[in-house]
């Protein structure tokens, strides 16, 4: 800790030190909250990321107050907020910025439209369980999904399967893999965006209120360092279980779910999540999912 403290930058020290105390943030907005300082445990989980950076006065008072309730030496995360912010952010991976997120929405709309499929395919979803696997490289090696899904209109016979990159990803080197109950139809991606659209064919045509259990996966490892999964829902569906499993020479120092309603809107519903399963793995349950985005992000050494 003594060496994060003396060069920063002020996220990993804060984070760092927060660590090092055990403290979960809402025992720290608590105590935050003894000393007259009201933060949300949103803002001090953008902090320690290094998303935001403490500016107003009252996030000053805040800082001030981490420093006695964390049990530093007076002024050693103050004074590191004079470090220019250019300094943290080389530090993270690229994220996705909200242009981008745009961009490959638009795409998405375009590949699915040239693949004939209808908003919804046809589909309701039952269940979702999702497998993500980050590599030894902090790079997202690719994913595998279970899906159960309800036909609501009759002959459907197939589903569209959507991966997105991480920033700098090839989607023409990523493979797709049909595991269960379909088969590989055609592959649209868009190269800039990092989008890929799979078609699974069904052995049979599905009728109204007919069920199906299929699984598929995407093989990537395109990439740099990964440093969240999210996962978008156009609709209200049933069950999604996201878990992401690191690497045993890779491990992140702390993660966090999250949740936002678009793309445009600030994130909310963050949590710390605690590794397990040997220290490799994270993940959540949405027992019902709403329109929107969820996901999972982690913060390296």
């Amino acid at each position: 800790m003594e060496a994060a403290l003396r060069t920063g930058p002020f996220h990993i020290a804060l984070r760092t030190a927060i660590a090092a105390r055990r403290l979960p943030l809402q025992r720290v907005r608590h105590h935050l909250a003894r000393h007259g300082v009201n933060v949300g445990v949103t803002s001090l989980s953008y902090w320690q990321q290094g998303a935001r950076r403490p500016q107003r006065p009252e996030s000053l008072r805040a800082v001030r107050a981490l420093e006695e309730i964390l049990r530093l030496p007076e002024e050693s995360l103050i004074r590191l907020l004079a470090q220019p912010a250019e300094r943290a952010d080389r530090e993270r991976p690229a994220a996705r910025s909200y242009r981008s997120l745009v961009e490959a929405s638009d795409v998405l709309q375009s590949l699915l439209a040239e693949l004939g499929s209808p908003l919804d395919g046809g589909l309701h979803t039952i269940g979702h369980h999702e497998r993500v696997r980050i590599g030894r490289g902090r790079e997202l090696l690719g994913r595998d999904s279970q899906h159960v899904v309800r036909a609501h209109k009759d002959d459907i016979d197939r589903y569209l399967a959507i991966h997105h990159g991480d920033p700098g990803c090839d989607p023409e080197r990523m493979t797709v893999r049909a595991l269960e109950n379909c088969r590989t139809g055609r592959v649209r991606w868009h190269r800039a965006t990092g989008v890929l659209v799979a078609e699974l064919l069904f052995d049979a045509r599905l009728r109204a209120g007919d069920t199906h259990l299929f699984r598929y996966g995407f093989e990537d490892g395109t990439a740099g360092v990964s440093s969240e999964y999210q996962r978008g829902f156009s609709f209200a569906g049933g069950q999604y279980a996201l878990q992401i499993r690191f690497a045993e020479q890779a491990l992140p120092v702390r993660c966090h779910r999250f949740t936002q309603h678009s793309a445009a809107a600030p994130r909310g519903g963050v949590r710390e999540l605690t590794l397990s399963g040997s220290h490799r793995s994270v993940h959540l349950v949405e027992p019902q999912v709403r329109a929107g985005i969820v996901g999972i992000g982690w913060d390296w050494e």
